[in-house]
């Protein structure tokens, strides 16, 4: 009875964990994600509008959402090449380090190793590829829909994540979320060219610098044909100055003669002119 006890305990506790470690695994999503999501009991209408609630109940300003070369105002049909940066959160450390979910108003998006999400042209989103990148950059494209559609809005939910595929997920992994406009262009906005938009608080660190190189002491013949070089560029300016200095201060006596010369011909035309 006891045996059987302990078994059927060990066989709750067990559950239990499973329980709460599927919806980790459930909702992280490393090919990529957008549109409507189920977190608990909770329903996304779309997660680029409204965040990614599986990472985090709550967006985190210490991430950065950073888009560049965004125009001031569109053309109906133009192309335009976007740049999408998600700086700050934890450390790329696992295998995944974060991912995105956008949406436009209008228009349709495209880019490097990134998938419409469910074939909406409207929605796009990361890969499993490019989520394993740990600069967290993405090249997007945004082809402008015809004339008559106004305001143009974009929405992006930008994840920083430390890769552990979902375990812990709730304290170290952060989302934040970035929304703009684009007004249908004139000819004074679209002189105004392109512009940087960004969310968070604007605390970026630049990453730690990379030592590459080779210790001196470890440089062996390297290192003393190096010095080798140094003296021998010190001989020859030695060689120039010392012959500089013999055409100035020659030891010669035809120099000083000659000098003597010129100054006893200086007297006479002198005298002469007197």
């Amino acid at each position: 009875m006891r045996t059987r006890s302990f078994t059927k305990r060990r066989s709750i506790v067990v559950a239990v964990l499973l329980l709460l470690l599927l919806p980790g695994f459930a909702t992280s999503l490393p090919s990529g994600i957008g549109g409507q999501q189920q977190n608990g009991a909770d329903t996304i209408d779309d997660v680029a509008k409204e965040g990614c609630l599986c990472h985090n109940g709550a967006p985190a300003n210490e991430v950065q959402i950073i888009l560049d070369d965004v125009p001031y105002a569109w053309t109906a049909g133009e192309t335009y090449d976007f740049k999408l940066h998600i700086i700050g959160g934890p450390d790329a450390g696992g295998q995944y380090s974060g991912g995105f979910a956008m949406r436009v108003s209008s228009g349709t998006l495209s880019g490097i190793d990134v998938d419409n999400w469910q074939d909406d042209e409207q929605s796009l989103t990361h890969t499993s590829g490019s989520a394993a990148e740990s600069d967290r950059m993405w090249e997007i494209t945004w082809v402008a829909p015809a004339e008559g559609e106004g305001t143009i809005v974009f929405w992006i939910t930008g994840n920083s994540v430390n890769g552990d595929g979902g375990l812990g997920n709730q304290i170290e992994d952060m989302w934040n979320q970035l929304t703009f406009a684009i007004t249908e262009g004139d000819e004074d906005s679209l002189a105004r060219g392109t512009r940087t938009v960004f969310a968070g608080d604007g605390n970026v660190s630049p990453p730690e610098p990379t030592s590459i190189g080779t210790d001196l002491h470890h440089m062996g013949a390297k290192l003393r044909a190096h010095w080798l070089g140094l003296l021998g560029f010190g001989a020859v300016i030695l060689c120039i100055v010392f012959a500089g200095l013999m055409l100035r201060y020659g030891f010669s006596t035809s120099y000083e003669g000659r000098s003597n010369q010129l100054r006893l011909r200086y007297k006479l035309m002198r005298r002469g002119d007197q």
